[in-house]
């Protein structure tokens, strides 16, 4: 390799590195613990009417109710994760509230907030059929978050056919 070749792909691999660090360090912060930020609440917002389509309310204003209150558990869910766990989902997240994230690893066309149901629930889908790990995380952490959240409630446990925990009498 000749002096000049080198000094090229020093000088492009040192203006990358450059340009990736300036645009993690410009994405959203989605989750500042102990909260959610608007844009995690848009993207878990989205989640949980694409998963939980039929066991939340049809009708508004009990929709939008039980919405707000099932974002209030994923936060309370992810609170209780551990810190080296939050800090990974806040990363995921913060590149899911950016429209490259969005569109590069979710394969999102619309914001969060505008995105129809449908939309989410494919994208869900192909996260999850996705032959790249990463992918198949992200569908993951956003399911899984999203079902603890709303079974935490015992509201739902009807739903799962759980009658609760069984009472322990001591003798």
């Amino acid at each position: 390799m000749r002096r000049r070749t080198l000094l090229q792909v020093g000088i492009a691999g040192s203006v990358l590195l450059v340009a990736a660090g300036v645009g993690i360090s410009l994405m959203p912060a989605a989750w500042q613990a102990p909260r959610l930020s608007a844009d995690g609440r848009s993207i878990f917002d989205a989640v949980a009417r694409a998963v939980l389509e039929g066991a939340l309310p049809d009708e508004e204003p009990a929709r939008g109710t039980a919405l707000q209150a099932h974002l209030g558990r994923v936060e309370e869910t992810i609170n209780g994760l551990p810190k080296p766990v939050q800090d990974e989902l806040a990363l995921l997240l913060g590149l899911l509230a950016s429209a490259p994230g969005r569109l590069g690893l979710a394969g999102l066309g619309s914001p969060w907030q505008q995105a129809p149901t449908a939309d989410v629930h494919t994208m869900l889908q192909k996260l999850r059929m996705s032959s790249l790990a990463l992918r198949q995380q992200t569908y993951q952490a956003l399911r899984d978050i999203t079902y603890a959240a709303y079974f935490a409630d015992r509201s739902t446990w009807a739903t799962l056919g759980y009658a609760g925990p069984v009472e322990l009498h001591n003798r």
